[in-house]
């Protein structure tokens, strides 16, 4: 018999959206949610867990932080993993340095060492630890995105964009110590800087191209909402605070 049996295919589920096409009125939604932020807190104050609470409501997915830090956000067979970060022109910017967790040798490996050691084995390990949180996730998932909101210092303009959450082949990266001692993996393809490893407190960065494609807006600083309006417009009354001790 020369060719196999025929199949029933199993149609693979399809994320919400392609990647990076947010859904439609998302850039308007993203505005709301930042001018209402802004009115109501008086500062420029945007958490990590802020921008994950903002983007579930906005795919219309579960927000369910997790320890992982990768699926954080769920809709059905997709999740996502939500970072900010600081720059000042968050529509131009082309690399952001993204925060991935620490990757603790000493406590994956037993290994006591972590400074003046092969820059290689170490790199390889470190990578391994984040490679198997990922591989961890995937388990449960059929697509797993990382999803980025640059943001200025006052709000004021903000870009977001997604990637696909991968895990790195090892083979393909070499590694150095710097003069800080701390650990830097490099693309061999073409000595690009993509990872930094900080031996003290095992913080793990990964440095990201931002797409061309990216979503970027600009907002109108709102008024600061009078905190006596709203209690008023709330109809507050002391009957509904109650001291108990």
């Amino acid at each position: 018999m020369k060719d196999g049996p025929r199949l029933r295919t199993v149609e693979k589920y399809k994320p919400p959206y392609p990647l990076n096409r947010f859904p439609h009125g998302f850039a308007v939604n993203l505005g709301k949610e930042i001018v209402y932020l802004l009115a109501s807190r008086g500062t420029p104050r945007l958490e990590g867990t802020d921008w994950e609470e903002i983007f579930a409501r906005l795919v219309g997915a579960k927000w369910q932080p997790s320890n992982v830090g990768l699926d954080d956000i769920i809709l059905q067979q997709t999740a996502w993993g939500a970072k900010t970060v600081k720059n000042k022109k968050p529509s131009k910017v082309s690399k952001i340095r993204l925060i991935s967790g620490r990757n603790s040798v000493s406590f994956s490996f037993g290994q006591e060492k972590v400074i003046n050691v092969d820059p290689n084995d170490m790199g390889e390990k470190v990578l391994s630890i984040y490679n198997e949180r990922v591989a961890g996730v995937r388990k449960k998932f059929q697509h797993l995105r990382t999803v980025v909101l640059v943001k200025s210092d006052d709000l004021l303009e903000l870009s977001a964009f997604e990637f696909e959450t991968v895990m790195y082949d090892f083979k393909t990266y070499w590694w150095q110590w710097n003069d800080n001692d701390n650990l830097e993996g490099y693309d061999k393809s073409g000595n690009v800087h993509v990872f930094t490893w900080q031996p003290h407190g095992s913080q793990f960065t990964i440095i990201e191209d931002v797409p061309d494609q990216r979503l970027a807006i600009r907002i109108r600083k709102p008024p600061k909402l009078n905190r006596d309006e709203v209690l008023a417009t709330l109809k507050f009354d002391e009957s509904w605070v109650e001291v108990i001790s």
